[in-house]
């Protein structure tokens, strides 16, 4: 059985897209002739491949179909870009699309350094999406992604693993917020009526940090803003308690705008770089871009 070119198109920009409608402007037809390609590679796969919602997901059969057509387009592009190949559109040689996941800490933080590199080459596009680091696994193994950074050490099937260093978090507060909230101790009372700041309800850090305090249940009222910048600005006014990554609180703690609430107690959470497992030279860039961003800002893991 033979694959549809057509067909595998429209599959792969409409997952990418999130809609028909978007995928349909990317490739220059009609929103009903995506429809009838997928319906057809469907028909022909015997399969849902694609589910309907917004924005719209590979279903568990779509998934490998997915991995196959991202696979397929990079060696495409890696193709015509090695060929010199001009694209059409952007009157320009071919570039690299890459998909990869990070959480919003690394993409604030040191993995900026990676953009610096990138700024001087059109051989590589990144399709970045922002996941906790916890969950990132989950777009490599629905094909989503190519890479990406997560706190798992475990590869999944298909990819490989390599480690990237770790990211220090600092329990860190305003003066004032510790005068008002901390002034009789840092203890499980005082923990459990102080303010309390979380990114999203996937965040698992300051928990994992109370567990090292106290073995008692802390359920202190909490906040959540999903944004590194309004996380940190939260915190330096006062607002609440949380951990923040040791380079992003680096001039505040000098300048006495915020205080570590239990120094030198603090979370360490390893990072690692998974990345598909098959031959990319655009692929193999990226991961040495990676490496070198990590190995100048993370600290090195401790031998066991």
């Amino acid at each position: 059985m033979k694959i549809d070119n057509a067909q595998l198109a429209a599959f792969a920009e409409t997952l990418r897209e999130g809609s028909f409608d978007l995928a349909a402007r990317k490739l220059n037809v009609t929103p009903s002739a995506i429809s009838q390609r997928i319906k057809l590679l469907e028909e022909r796969m015997g399969q849902v491949l694609i589910q309907r919602s917004t924005p719209c997901q590979a279903t568990a059969a779509g998934r490998p179909l997915l991995r196959y057509a991202e696979e397929l387009a990079l060696l495409e592009s890696e193709a015509l870009s090695a060929l010199g190949v001009v694209d059409a559109g952007a009157g320009a040689p071919s570039s690299v699309r890459i998909p990869m996941v990070i959480n919003a800490d690394s993409l604030d933080s040191w993995f900026l350094e990676v953009f610096d590199d990138l700024a001087t080459s059109t051989a590589i596009t990144l399709d970045l999406r922002v996941e906790d680091q916890d969950h990132s696994l989950l777009l490599l193994r629905e094909g989503t992604v190519m890479a990406g950074v997560s706190a798992s050490p475990k590869p999944i099937q298909g990819c490989r693993v390599e480690a990237l260093g770790v990211m220090r978090y600092l329990a860190l507060a305003s003066p004032s917020y510790v005068e008002q909230h901390f002034s009789a101790g840092v203890n499980a009372e005082s923990l459990n009526a102080a303010p309390m700041l979380m990114f999203n309800k996937k965040d698992a850090l300051q928990q994992a940090f109370l567990a090292q305090l106290t073995d008692a249940v802390i359920k202190p009222p909490t906040h959540y803003l999903p944004t590194t910048r309004s996380f940190g600005e939260a915190v330096l006014r006062g607002m609440a308690w949380g951990m923040i990554p040791e380079q992003l609180a680096e001039a505040q703690l000098q300048a006495g705008q915020l205080i570590e609430l239990a120094a030198p107690r603090c979370l360490d959470v390893p990072l690692f770089w998974h990345r598909w497992r098959i031959t990319s030279s655009a692929l193999e860039s990226l991961s040495r871009l990676v490496h070198k961003a990590a190995g100048k800002a993370l600290r090195q893991a401790q031998a066991s």
